[in-house]
């Protein structure tokens, strides 16, 4: 009897993500076959995931980003958890599915990574290459000076911490906050 319960619970799911603009993407494949409104449909839901880890409430964060909360909670529910309230809060990690724009020793890589933790780290690095750029501050990037990222397929990206090379990038104009972002400019 419960497995009845069970099947007819994945069927009804799985007709509801049908009536939302796109599939759920699960390789970097897939998402770079998105149009750009739904790559960055997609990329706004790994941020409303975020936000929902900083203690801010799904629909407050959904509305926060342009998106219902019921895709939300569609396409983030590996990521989410429903408390006995009937609230949703974020896991501690995810293994959704995010594309980020990481500095390398390679230079800019668009990476996919199916770990948050991944992708803090190179929001992290970011943050810590702008405040290197604006106060010639290094001390937040000697925490990166040996860290990798990990795409999907197993690839290892060592983060940028030449302090030359960022200052010869940073006066070039290529390192912009926005550039963090897949897709360039989004």
């Amino acid at each position: 009897m419960k497995k009845k319960h069970v099947k007819r619970s994945k069927r009804v799911r799985r007709a509801k993500l049908k009536s939302f603009p796109f599939k759920k993407p699960n390789t970097a494949r897939q998402y770079f076959l998105l149009s750009p409104k739904n790559q960055e449909t997609w990329d706004s839901l790994g941020h409303v995931i975020s936000k929902i880890r900083q203690g801010i409430t799904l629909p407050k964060a959904a509305k926060e980003y342009g998106l219902k909360s019921k895709m939300v909670i569609a396409f983030g529910r590996p990521a989410l958890r429903k408390q006995k309230n009937g609230r949703y809060v974020a896991k501690k990690t995810d293994q959704l599915l995010r594309v980020v724009n990481a500095l390398t020793t390679e230079g800019r890589k668009e990476i996919a990574t199916r770990d948050s933790r991944q992708a803090s780290l190179v929001g992290g690095h970011w943050a810590a290459v702008q405040k290197f750029l604006q106060t010639g501050d290094d001390s937040a990037l000697l925490q990166f000076a040996k860290k990798r990222i990990v795409d999907t397929r197993g690839n290892r990206y060592r983060l940028l911490t030449d302090l030359n090379e960022l200052e010869r990038q940073g006066s070039a104009g290529v390192l912009r906050f926005e550039s963090m972002y897949a897709g360039g400019t989004r």
